[in-house]
């Protein structure tokens, strides 16, 4: 029987697209179903009962939540040509921790700057404080992992397609700040994986406006 894979997500999550360039990258094949999370689905609520969040990845029935554990499953499930976590121990542990200082440095930080009032100028400046870090982290690599698109690649690049939501409420310029890293976005999404995950900076910045009431 062959596998059931659906993916539960939003066009604009950065943790979905996460899932969906681990997906792309192993090859495998899944039904993609949006959610609205003003009106979230039944699934949704049963499949995800303790955050109700997105995404959910379901596996024949069972799901998994939490976007990079997501991706360690999909790269354990289905093993393939290519592998998203290296195989040394050590190296894995390395792309794990990267994966976490992600989530909890780039991902709180840069939400502060347009979700909540007053914070924008400090959480911008701490932001580019946190992607100096990762820049010095990447070095003159092709990819985090070096030669070879990985988990560390996959955990971050997500956030590329929002930058210009930082830019505009932060008023800041990541390419001006972080050239390195935004060579590095784009040598990542000449990947088709990437390519077809990732929308269009200036469509999250007019979707960011418009949930804030700015538009």
């Amino acid at each position: 029987m062959a596998d059931e894979v659906i993916l539960l997500d939003l066009w604009a999550s950065m943790f979905g697209m996460r899932t969906r360039i681990a997906l792309a990258e192993k090859k495998v094949k899944y039904e993609y179903r949006e959610e609205d999370l003003e009106n979230k689905s039944s699934l949704l609520l049963e499949m995800n009962p303790v955050h109700k969040k997105i995404p959910v990845l379901i596996h024949n029935g069972k799901p998994v939540c939490e976007s990079l554990i997501q991706v360690e499953y999909i790269d354990e499930t289905w093993p393939g040509e290519t592998s998203l976590l290296p195989s040394d121990p050590y190296q894995r542990a390395h792309a794990r921790f990267w994966g976490d200082f992600i989530d909890k440095k780039v991902n709180v930080t840069a939400r502060r700057i347009w979700a909540t009032k007053g914070e924008e100028k400090e959480a911008s400046s701490e932001l580019i404080e946190i992607l100096k870090t990762l820049e010095a982290e990447l070095g003159d690599k092709r990819y985090f992992g070096g030669e070879t698109f990985g988990y560390v690649d996959i955990a971050l690049i997500g956030f590329y397609s929002w930058f210009g939501v930082y830019d505009k409420f932060g008023n800041i310029s990541i390419e001006s700040e972080c050239s390195k890293l935004i060579a590095w976005a784009k040598r990542c999404m000449q990947r088709e994986s990437v390519a077809k995950a990732l929308p269009e900076t200036e469509k999250v910045t007019t979707f960011i406006s418009q949930c804030l009431g700015l538009e």
